[in-house]
């Protein structure tokens, strides 16, 4: 099992200095870059500084002069807010300024926060069937000369301009849940991204489920690879478990309350969510998120992801977003690099 590290930009205090914020952000991939880590990812958001991505080629194409060795992915570009001539000859550019190491994540998107700004009436279900149009029609445009006539998009013969560095053009990866999304991407040979969020194991053997009955339903096509996303955090002892536990469970709270759009935002930032209210939230708990995310020393976290190696996924995604501090973030990696990932050589 390969191990990456996905990361964004995140504020919910308007003190910090987003310049700071960033190049705290590349530390940590430097040092994910160093410790032998196999890819690093970062997303696409819109308006909402707890999580700052506006465009993660940008992001990407300045990691690949900072780093080495990492493949660079998209985890993951929203699929209902780009055209398919665009997302091909930005990938394939992006491709080329990154000496070939990305990998290009597709997902619906999640935040209605974000489809009420940029394309108003967007709902889930439309934007799950733009994604399934747009990825054949990038990979069309990749090899040229292609036209499209789809529900969502028509144009004449076209060709990406310019052809990216990989061919025939760079993995795709679909961030997955339901059992159709799996089949989408399985049929089509792409990836697999899935995230349990802030449920238990028991969610990541239900994903893989969807996965491994795809692979079934398409037995002609090759297996693709499936990498699992998680909330992480090395602790140096309980006690430290325990804190990173409360951390993680305070950046749910925001999580879910973005999710929910119903809070007032200003100046892209939520009105702040009190003790009590976190208290008083129906399923989130630091007990919940001690159980259920990869939270722990490092053996106990060695061991779960033992067990979803075992599972069958190829890739594990340490998600270092969690509203603790830069040096917090960055002791919990330092761990997991010279703690737990050798375990796994």
């Amino acid at each position: 099992m390969k191990f990456s590290l996905f990361i964004h930009m995140e504020r919910i205090d308007p003190e910090e200095d987003q310049r700071q914020l960033y190049e705290e952000m590349i530390a940590l991939c430097e040092i994910a870059d160093r410790g032998g880590m196999h890819a690093i990812w970062s997303g696409e958001h819109h308006a909402m500084n707890f999580t700052m991505a506006p465009n993660p080629f940008l992001t990407l194409v300045d990691l690949a002069r900072r780093t080495k060795n990492v493949r660079l992915g998209t985890g993951t570009v929203m699929a209902p807010l780009w055209h398919p001539i665009r997302l091909a000859g930005e990938a394939a550019m992006a491709d080329i300024m990154m000496d070939g190491r990305l990998e290009l994540g597709v997902a619906r998107g999640a935040y209605m926060f974000e489809y009420e700004r940029l394309s108003p009436g967007l709902d889930a279900w439309t934007a799950g069937q733009k994604m399934r149009e747009l990825i054949p029609a990038v990979e069309a445009l990749w090899e040229g000369d292609y036209t499209h006539e789809g529900e969502h998009w028509q144009f004449p013969k076209s060709t990406s301009a310019p052809k990216p560095l990989q061919q025939p053009g760079p993995p795709i990866w679909v961030a997955a849940r339901d059992p159709n999304s799996h089949e989408f991407a399985v049929s089509h040979g792409y990836n697999v991204q899935v995230t349990p969020l802030h449920m238990g194991d028991e969610e990541v053997e239900k994903l893989m489920g969807h996965f491994n009955a795809a692979c079934a339903a398409f037995p002609q096509v090759p297996r693709p690879k499936i990498m699992l996303l998680r909330h992480t955090y090395v602790a140096s002892d309980e006690a430290d478990a325990e804190l990173g536990a409360v951390e993680v469970n305070r950046f749910y709270n925001y999580f879910g309350a973005w999710f929910k759009n119903e809070r007032p935002i200003s100046q892209g930032l939520m009105a702040p969510i009190s003790d009590e209210e976190m208290a008083a939230h129906p399923f989130y708990s630091p007990a919940a998120m001690r159980s259920n995310n990869v939270i722990g020393p490092a053996d106990e976290v060695i061991s779960r992801l033992k067990a979803y190696e075992a599972l069958g996924y190829d890739e594990y995604s340490f998600w270092i977003d969690t509203g603790m501090s830069f040096a917090r973030k960055k002791a919990s990696l330092e761990r997991f690099i010279a703690e737990v990932m050798p375990a796994f050589a």
